[in-house]
């Protein structure tokens, strides 16, 4: 029971003190994918410290001293100590089938979500094939609209849009520094994130950890698209046009440059601060790491 409790709030802690921490945190903005790991570390640590936690707290009295490895003995998936001969009591079962759900009800939540976003890409793709001018210049498909945007349909069968406005209003800079940041987005495959987010978020509602994991992670891949167009453009030129194209629509399953962090974004590329140095990177990469496996150590440990 004591390791239950410990299990039981270390999760409670990755849930709701945490993520406002990290929230808080000065450089969450200047390293953007630092940042999205962090906030994924500990959606996963919340995950797996519930389940184990459920586990322990569901174990017979028996197996509770023996943790994970007594119980699986017990249920005859391991070998070493004799496997006890009489049935798994409901206990058992429940100490199994509760932890696994979750951790597969989240999973099942992503697979439902990303089938729905690739159902609406198609859709969108086929939609394009009829209305769409191909612009190979670009790497881009033009379609008529009097609002300026700027979008991609991410996925196996990636394409960047952009309307007859945004032609209109952009320049040549600013075009082609607009299309790196959709391009940023599909080779960083940034929909499988935010895909992963969102299941998430919709798998614990009212969660702290999963309200603010799916707002800042949606700014935060915003970000990371953008610095990788600041690399071959002109910070005034990026800013110019998501200036121009900040109003945009973009349909469901794309990802677009315009949106509410418009603004926030402006003046980030604009007025950058400094990077953290690569220590710092590295030690959220591993902290973000690590963060998920003290749980697997506190459950597979000597006996609490």
């Amino acid at each position: 029971m004591t390791r239950a409790a410990v299990l039981a709030g270390y999760a409670l802690l990755m849930g709701t003190l945490a993520p406002y921490l990290l929230a808080r945190a000065s450089w969450l903005h200047r390293a953007p994918t630092a940042a999205i790991t962090a906030w994924l570390g500990l959606a996963a640590t919340f995950v797996v410290s519930g389940a184990l936690a459920l586990s322990h707290l569901l174990l017979a009295e028996p197996h509770v001293h023996d943790g994970l490895v007594g119980l699986l003995t017990a249920c005859g998936l391991m070998t070493g100590d004799p496997v006890r001969a009489a049935s798994p009591t409901p206990a058992d079962l429940a100490a199994v089938l509760l932890p696994a759900a979750v951790v597969l009800f989240p999973a099942l939540v992503l697979v439902r979500i990303s089938w729905r976003a690739r159902r609406a890409r198609r859709r969108q793709r086929d939609m394009l094939a009829l209305v769409g001018s191909p612009a190979p210049q670009y790497g881009a498909t033009v379609v008529e609209h009097e609002v300026p945007a700027v979008y991609c349909l991410p996925g196996r069968a990636p394409r960047v849009v952009v309307t007859s406005a945004a032609l209109r209003v952009l320049s040549d800079e600013q075009l082609r520094a607009v299309l790196a940041h959709e391009h940023a987005h599909i080779a960083g495959r940034h929909h499988l994130v935010r895909a992963a987010v969102e299941a998430f978020a919709r798998a614990f509602p009212g969660l702290p950890l999963a309200r603010l994991a799916r707002e800042q992670t949606a700014l935060l891949l915003e970000m990371a698209a953008d610095d990788r167009a600041l690399r071959g453009h002109p910070r005034e030129a990026l800013a110019a046009a998501m200036y121009e194209v900040a109003a945009g629509q973009t349909p469901h399953a794309a990802m677009g440059a315009g949106g509410s962090g418009s603004l926030v974004r402006i003046r980030r590329v604009l007025d950058p601060y400094p990077k953290p140095g690569r220590a710092t990177g590295l030690a959220v990469v591993l902290t973000s790491a690590a963060a998920p496996v003290l749980p697997l150590l506190i459950a597979c440990g000597p006996g609490v």
